[in-house]
């Protein structure tokens, strides 16, 4: 019957390059290191906004890694903000954890801008469990 509309959000100012993500190709930003938190702070969704320097744990990857090797695809509407991991696992921001987590554990997080939080939990290691 009727279709929702979805709104296609602006885009970084920064150029593109292909990438093969499967079957399809995705456009991922060329960020120069000196704008990478100012993009993080534009596009992490929670506070505090973490540092270029911690440490996080990617919950699809089970690995952590460096909040400053994140990388931006741009997704058919909208950028999206993704681990370092992405294309093995498809971790994106909402599965960055503190480096400390640990599968089973639960951890509630505040969204910026807003009175709501995010819960987010992991059942354990292994495929198929997040």
């Amino acid at each position: 019957m009727f279709k929702k509309r979805m709104d296609t959000l602006p885009r970084l100012s920064y150029p593109t390059r292909p990438v093969p993500a499967g079957a399809e190709m995705i456009e991922e930003y060329i960020i120069p290191e000196e704008e990478k938190a100012k993009v993080l702070n534009g596009l992490y969704p929670f506070d505090p906004v973490p540092a270029l320097t911690e440490t996080m744990y990617d919950l699809h990857e089970e690995k952590q890694f460096r909040v400053g090797d994140f990388r931006v695809l741009r997704g058919a509407a909208m950028d999206m903000l993704v681990s370092p991991y992405y294309f093995n696992s498809g971790g994106t921001v909402i599965d960055w954890m503190p480096q400390d987590f640990k599968p089973g554990e639960t951890l509630a997080r505040q969204i910026r801008g807003h009175s709501a939080s995010v819960v987010t939990f992991a059942l354990g290691p292994g495929p198929g469990c997040h």
